[in-house]
């Protein structure tokens, strides 16, 4: 796996007629007086991405550790491929895999080691135990460097190893508990690679993350917790849509050509910023046909741009608008 610049994920279209690989019904905890989830509902289909975002104590961790049946709710109905979560938690425990923020692995044993030891632990034989390590460390790239101890890793290296080991046993759903933290720039593409990978083979991931970047090139559907609540639920770019906005931005050869463009855009209805120092105009685009008019209104004018840009609003931006930017006690 390459630490290059990864291309932009291709999105899966949630199917509304797909199996749901985890459905959550009126989900409440209570730590004593902390309400750590409060009515959560939450639907994720088989093979997505679904991020779940959300400052530390907005409920993430406490929502995971409930679907990996680690955490037992106050109320609510969980189940998780396929399985009830409260009534058989040893039904979904056979079918999942957590990794979390700290590495379990055995540093000075190597990748192949490590991966072998765990197969035998799950009741795998020797051949058994040797095809599936070969297997986990082609997948994940780590086929050359199979013998070496684990402690001469990078980070990324690691990273891949550790949730190489949480797949030694095939899974339906996959948790990734803030994957990114530690890792550098080109070790966190490296990881996103790796999400892509499982999601090609049909597992569903549930990902768990800050980094607003990282819910906007994985997720298929996010989910945005607040306060142990869902304040939205959606594609990234329905909710970068629903709440930001995207704007259009001519720059002009003249200072004489911005007037002249600030001046078509008000008459064509639009809602120029003209920065005359610059040689720039913005316009906010409120709906698909703005673009349009805004080309029209320019070419009417006669005023050419050297250069006209289209902005999308960012993650952090929805996000920021949906919390408030909140931060309470954490959980």
């Amino acid at each position: 796996m390459p630490s290059t610049p990864s291309p932009p994920c291709t999105r899966r279209a949630p199917d509304a007629g797909a199996e749901a690989a985890i459905e959550v019904g009126g989900l409440g905890k209570r730590f004593g007086r902390v309400t750590a989830l409060d009515g959560v509902d939450l639907t994720v289909p088989r093979g997505t991405v679904h991020g779940l975002l959300g400052h530390n104590g907005a409920g993430k961790s406490t929502l995971v550790g409930v679907l990996a049946t680690l955490v037992r709710p106050t109320r609510g109905t969980v189940r998780v491929a396929g399985h009830d979560a409260l009534r058989h938690p040893e039904r979904v425990r056979r079918r999942i895999a957590l990794t979390g923020q700290r590495t379990t692995l055995d540093l000075t044993m190597s990748g192949r080691g490590n991966l072998l030891m765990t197969a035998r632990l799950l009741g795998a034989g020797r051949r058994a135990a040797r095809t599936r390590a070969g297997e986990l460390l082609d997948a994940f790239g780590l086929a050359a460097a199979a013998d070496r101890p684990a402690r001469t890793y990078s980070g990324g290296m690691l990273r891949r190893l550790d949730l190489a080991m949480t797949l030694v046993r095939r899974s339906d759903v996959v948790f990734l508990d803030e994957p990114g933290t530690g890792l550098d720039p080109a070790s966190r593409l490296d990881m996103w690679d790796m999400v892509r990978h499982l999601t090609d083979l049909g597992t569903t991931v549930l990902l768990t993350t800050q980094h607003l970047e990282e819910a906007d090139r994985l997720a298929d559907v996010v989910t945005v917790l607040a306060d142990g609540r869902i304040v939205a639920t959606g594609a990234p770019e329905d909710l970068k849509r629903r709440i930001g906005r995207r704007s259009a931005t001519a720059e002009l050869a003249t200072a004489e050509d911005t007037a002249t463009a600030v001046r078509a855009l008000a008459g064509a209805g639009l809602r120029p910023d003209g920065d005359h120092e610059r040689r720039t105009v913005t316009v906010a685009l409120d709906h698909d046909e703005d673009l349009a008019a805004v080309v029209r209104a320019l070419d009417a004018a006669e005023v050419r741009p050297t250069r006209l840009t289209l902005s999308e609003p960012g993650l952090d931006q929805v996000y920021l608008a949906l919390t408030g930017h909140r931060r309470t006690e954490a959980r």
